[in-house]
């Protein structure tokens, strides 16, 4: 994990802390064994492979300050961030395609608005709008093939709402459609 609390995704050389984030473990050695159970705090996000490098990223709603908003996980040479889906200039969405958040040499975070660009390692604003802005960071690990998620104070998931469950199952099936007049 680095300094932003942002999980490395990657095991450290010799001598340095192992691969990723709040519990140090190293990606690669549970692979071959039993699937993992999550870490204690941790919400299960997407497979690993879902994070293809410097590809589409994973978006998800969370709920920061008690607002619903969206967060998006990528892999960016090799290790996994992740950061709240707001940019530091203007508070909107920066994906210009669903999950496309890298700019054309897929350096950078590009926010789709007005173009302020972000290290993808840190979330530090490097040109554009932003000015010594970073981006939201949202602690990620991945273990064994999952990438998981922290919530924290301000970042929470999305609650399931039971209510909506019941709704929905207590609403009748539509009725067949009819042959119309014999």
């Amino acid at each position: 994990m680095n300094m932003d609390g942002i999980d490395s995704g990657e095991p450290g050389e010799p001598g340095e802390p192992g691969g990723l984030g709040a519990l140090g473990e190293d990606a690669g050695a549970n692979q071959a064994s039993a699937p993992t159970p999550p870490p204690p705090g941790a919400i299960d996000l997407c497979p690993g492979g879902a994070l293809p490098e410097r590809g589409r990223a994973w978006v998800w709603d969370v709920l920061h300050q008690g607002r619903p908003a969206r967060a998006f996980a990528l892999r960016h040479d090799g290790q996994v961030r992740a950061y709240l889906n707001r940019c530091v200039h203007v508070a909107a969405e920066m994906d210009w395609l669903p999950g496309e958040f890298l700019d054309s040499e897929q350096r950078f975070i590009m926010c789709s608005i007005h173009g302020a660009a972000y290290e993808p390692a840190t979330g530090r604003c490097v040109n554009g709008p932003c000015g010594r802005g970073r981006l939201t960071p949202v602690p990620v690990q991945e273990l064994g093939r999952k990438v998981y998620w922290y919530p924290s104070a301000e970042l929470r998931a999305v609650p399931e709402t039971p209510a909506a469950a019941t709704v929905a199952a207590s609403v009748p099936p539509p009725a067949p459609p009819s042959s119309g007049p014999r």
